[in-house]
């Protein structure tokens, strides 16, 4: 698309949130029958259309010569993510269809019976960056919760993001579903962002996926509810009682399996009397990963080649090799710092001890905590919800990793026999 004025793109914005909203009522009223068969077509198409989708990343990766590596990576499709684009749709259309299910129906004294019923959120906006399976995920799990969906990808992705949307609309056109129940937005120009967030009577929720800067921004600007984690300052927590060889293999884990997610631990907290026996092999796993060590005097004092620590390196997320270390005295040590440094994402404890396991779970007010576990497990796939449209660590309306459930609501039903009130 050429570049536009703003009120043209307001216009633009206004017209794709028309035909959601028309979409929308269709889609919340559309069989589970019906939204799985177009998830098939949906599949179906992308592995048809393979080298289509791979010939526009091309484009995309040709344009993309200044992003540094890790951006180049999520934004590069191959084969094998192909498939495993399709692979994920279909995974999706096998989860339980959430809209329509009663809860709680129960009789009151008053002889009626009161439940309540899951319901579509109706049209989701959603802006994300770079990852191209995010247009896919993202329509497969609006669509299953009865949603309509207006997708803004990033300006980098965005060849490959319009072949992906062709394969969704091909997939609902053959199953007679509304093609405006997924719209991907086909203009890179940011102001298309801006429109989004103004236009509440065409959206209901807004779900940002991308850098601090874009999900500061949506926050602020959006005037709609917005769905959404700032930060993944995520701890893990060695404790006095933790097994070694567990407490070895979930923190190197946890910050070396993949360095560029939000789930990634951060900053790692050790119990003075599991540090000296803990921290040497640690450490000697980290540095042979290339991960460079910060640490606390106490754990400076330990391995003195580790480079001091600041403040600020306990707030950070770092989302690269770099490790933040502190020893702390006990385990309210270790929860203080994590309430005072932390961003409610995911935090974990390595311990025996099934009292401070416990305490931990409790006390941690973090949207996934975990015992004996790595962090990189927060992940709406690995806890069965099949992909994931974010994590919110916001405390309503969804909190963790949000799949179908996340993308829907509930309204009270009443159901009575001709009953009023008295």
């Amino acid at each position: 698309m050429t570049a536009m004025t703003e009120p043209a793109i307001d216009a633009y914005m206004a017209g794709l949130g028309r035909a959601a909203r028309a979409a929308a009522v269709l889609l919340a009223r559309a069989t589970t029958r019906a939204k799985n068969d177009a998830l098939a077509a949906v599949a179906d198409e992308i592995e048809r259309r393979r080298d289509e989708i791979l010939a526009a990343n091309a484009r995309d990766l040709a344009a993309a010569a200044g992003l540094d590596t890790a951006m180049r990576d999520r934004l590069a499709l191959d084969p094998a993510r192909v498939a495993a684009m399709a692979a994920g749709v279909r995974e999706v259309a096998a989860l339980a269809d959430p809209i329509g299910v009663v809860s709680d129906l129960a009789y009151r004294p008053s002889g009626i019976q009161v439940g309540r019923m899951r319901v579509p959120l109706g049209v989701v906006g959603i802006i994300y960056e770079a990852r191209p399976n995010v247009t896919a995920d993202a329509a497969a799990l609006c669509l299953k919760a009865g949603n309509a969906t207006i997708l803004r990808g990033g300006s980098e992705a965005l060849h490959s993001n319009q072949a992906i949307a062709a394969c969704v609309h091909a997939g609902l056109a053959a199953t007679g579903l509304p093609t405006a129940g997924v719209q991907v937005i086909a203009t890179a120009d940011r102001a298309a962002v801006g429109a989004m967030l103004t236009h509440p009577e065409y959206i209901d929720v807004i779900v940002p996926r991308g850098g601090k800067g874009l999900i500061e921004r949506v926050s602020r600007e959006a005037r709609m509810p917005v769905i959404k984690h700032l930060d993944g300052v995520c701890h893990v927590y060695i404790d006095a009682e933790a097994d070694p060889d567990k407490a070895l293999a979930v923190a190197f884990n946890a910050k070396c399996q993949r360095y560029g997610t939000c789930n990634t631990m951060e900053t790692l907290l050790v119990h003075v009397a599991a540090a000296p026996c803990v921290l040497p092999a640690l450490f000697a796993r980290y540095r042979e990963a290339g991960v460079e060590l910060r640490g606390c005097m106490a754990t400076r004092a330990i391995d003195p080649d580790v480079l001091a620590a600041g403040d600020e390196d306990w707030y950070a997320e770092y989302l690269a090799p770099i490790l933040a270390v502190k020893i702390v005295g006990d385990l309210d040590e270790a929860i203080a710092h994590i309430r005072r440094f932390g961003s409610q994402h995911t935090d974990a404890i390595v311990t025996e001890n099934l009292t401070h396991a416990r305490r931990f779970l409790v006390e941690v007010d973090s949207s996934s905590v975990m015992v004996n576990a790595s962090t990189r497990f927060a992940d709406g796939y690995e806890y069965g919800l099949g992909a994931e449209i974010g994590i919110s660590t916001d405390k309503f309306h969804a909190r963790g990793p949000v799949g179908l459930e996340g993308l829907t609501s509930q309204k009270w039903i009443v159901v009575g026999d001709g009953h009023v009130r008295r």
